[in-house]
C-alpha cells in the first residue's frame, strides 16, 4: 500500500513537471506584433522663405543663422535619416507614428516625408495645424498609412498668461485620433511653454498646459472609458516637476496607476541619470511619453505597453570635446554643425499577440 502511494506521488509530480514544461514552451513560442510610437523635437525646422505674420527672420538667408537652401536641404536629410532608423532594433517596419515639434509649417513636413520616401523608402503622411506661437513653430504628426489611419484631428489652444499679465502665445496641443492596425488610439502631441525667464516664474504656464492636456484626456475618457491615450511631447519640465507629477498626475510606479490614470514611461530613465537633452552639464528629460491606464493593463490580445526608449544613438551624439556624449545639434553658438537636434527622440513599443 505504501509502495503504491509512493508510485502515485511520483506519477503526479511527473505530470505537473510535464505540464509546466509544456506551458513554458508555449510561452516561449508565443509571437507578438510590435508597433513603435515616437516623438522628436526637430530643433527649428524652418524653410528659407518668410511666412507672413511669423517671426522667422532668424532663419532666412540674410538672417542671424544665414539659413540657406543648402543648410535646409541638409537639415531635412538628417532629420529623415534619424526618423528612418526609429524602432529598427525591434521591428523592421520602423515607427508607425511620429509626433514632432518645432516645425515652421506643413511644407517643411512635406519636404521631410518626401526625403523619407525617396531616400529611405519610408512612407509617411504629415499632419499639422498652424497655431499662435510667437516664433511661428508648431507641433506636427507623421503616420505610416499602412499601420495607422486617422479619423479625427483637432488643435487645442492654450489660454494662459505670464506673471506680468502678457498673453502666452504658444503651440497648439494636437489631438490625433485613429486606428492603429484596427484598434482605436488617441495621441496628443505637445510642446509646452518654455522656461524663459526661469523655471519658477514660468511654472504656471506649464501647469496650465498640463491642465489643458488633462482636460483633453478626461473628455476622451468621458466618451470612451477604456480609451487608449498616448501623451507625447517636449513638456519643458521633467517627470517629477509639478506640471507632470501633480497636475497631470502621471505616475512613476505603474502599480499606483488607477482607472482613468496615467503612467509616465520615461520617469525611471531620469532616475538612472539618462535624459533627452543636456543643459549646463546636467540632463533633463523634457521629451516624455505618458500613457493611459488601459494601455498599461490591457490584455495582450490588444495593443498593450511593452517598453520605452531614449533613442540616443551614436550618430545623434557628439563624439569628442567638452560636449561629448550630448545631442549633436544643428547649430551651437550660431555656428552650423550640420547635426540633428538638441533633443534625443523618445519612443515606446506596443505589443499584441499574433
Amino acid at each position: 500500500m505504501k509502495k503504491a502511494f509512493l508510485l502515485f506521488c511520483c506519477a503526479a509530480l511527473c505530470m505537473v513537471s510535464f505540464a509546466a514544461k509544456k506551458d513554458k514552451t508555449k510561452a516561449e513560442t508565443q509571437s507578438y506584433a510590435v508597433q513603435c510610437i515616437a516623438f522628436y523635437n526637430l530643433e527649428n525646422l524652418f524653410d528659407t522663405i518668410h511666412d507672413e505674420g511669423k517671426n522667422d527672420y532668424e532663419y532666412l538667408p540674410d538672417g542671424g543663422m544665414h539659413w540657406t537652401g543648402l543648410k535646409y536641404k541638409n537639415k531635412i536629410h538628417n532629420m529623415a535619416y534619424a526618423i528612418s532608423r526609429f524602432g529598427l532594433d525591434v521591428t523592421p517596419v520602423g515607427a508607425a507614428c511620429v509626433g514632432v515639434a518645432e516645425v515652421e509649417n506643413i511644407g517643411c513636413l512635406y519636404d521631410l516625408t518626401a526625403e523619407l520616401k525617396n531616400t529611405y523608402n519610408r512612407n509617411y503622411t504629415p499632419l499639422l495645424i498652424e497655431g499662435p506661437d510667437r516664433r511661428g513653430v508648431d507641433v506636427g504628426f507623421l503616420y505610416n498609412p499602412d499601420y495607422f489611419t486617422p479619423v479625427n484631428v483637432k488643435g487645442h489652444e492654450l489660454k494662459a498668461h505670464y506673471a506680468d499679465g502678457g498673453e502666452v502665445k504658444t503651440r497648439l496641443q494636437l489631438l490625433v485620433s485613429g486606428y492603429l492596425v484596427g484598434e482605436k488610439v488617441h495621441i496628443i502631441v505637445n510642446h509646452w511653454p518654455s522656461r524663459y525667464g526661469g523655471e519658477l516664474s514660468s511654472r504656471p504656464t506649464r501647469d496650465t498646459a498640463a491642465m489643458l492636456c488633462r482636460q483633453i484626456c478626461d473628455s476622451i475618457y468621458f466618451k470612451e472609458p477604456k480609451a487608449k491615450i498616448i501623451i507625447m511631447g517636449d513638456l519643458n519640465d521633467d517627470p517629477y516637476n509639478h506640471s507632470c507629477a501633480v497636475v497631470l498626475d502621471a505616475k512613476k510606479d505603474r502599480k499606483q496607476v488607477k482607472q482613468n490614470g496615467l503612467y509616465n514611461t520615461m520617469w525611471r530613465f531620469l532616475d538612472k541619470g539618462n535624459g533627452s537633452l543636456a543643459y549646463n552639464g546636467s540632463w533633463n528629460l523634457f521629451d516624455q511619453i505618458i500613457i493611459s491606464e488601459p494601455l498599461l493593463n490591457a490584455d495582450k490580445k490588444t495593443w498593450t505597453y511593452w517598453k520605452a526608449e531614449i533613442f540616443n544613438k551614436p550618430f545623434l551624439t557628439v563624439q569628442e570635446g567638452k560636449d561629448k556624449g550630448t545631442p549633436l545639434r544643428t547649430h551651437k553658438s550660431n555656428v552650423w554643425q550640420n547635426g540633428y537636434a538638441d533633443h534625443y527622440p523618445t519612443m515606446i513599443y506596443l505589443i499584441k499577440q499574433k
